[in-house]
């Protein structure tokens, strides 16, 4: 059965699907991806105007950030 939008009372089934890494699990290239990641939102986030980097403070990646600046910048 399909509940209707608005029903505050269905029940919401959450299968736990989500591990998270740590450093010891991940592959040196993957520690580098990720250490590039960070470095690049916090050269982006340096040169946003304080509203974007209010739209954006949820992006994890950098490729998020610049999609979401792009769909701003529109």
């Amino acid at each position: 059965m399909i509940p209707e939008p608005g029903d505050t009372n269905r029940e919401v089934i959450v299968t736990e699907t989500f591990h998270v890494q740590i450093d010891d699990e991940l592959t040196d290239k993957e520690l580098k991806q990720i250490e590039a990641d960070d470095q690049a939102i916090k050269t982006i986030l340096l040169d946003l105007p304080e509203d974007i980097c209010a739209a954006v403070d949820s992006c994890e990646t950098t490729q998020e950030i610049w999609l979401r600046v792009q769909q701003m910048m529109k």
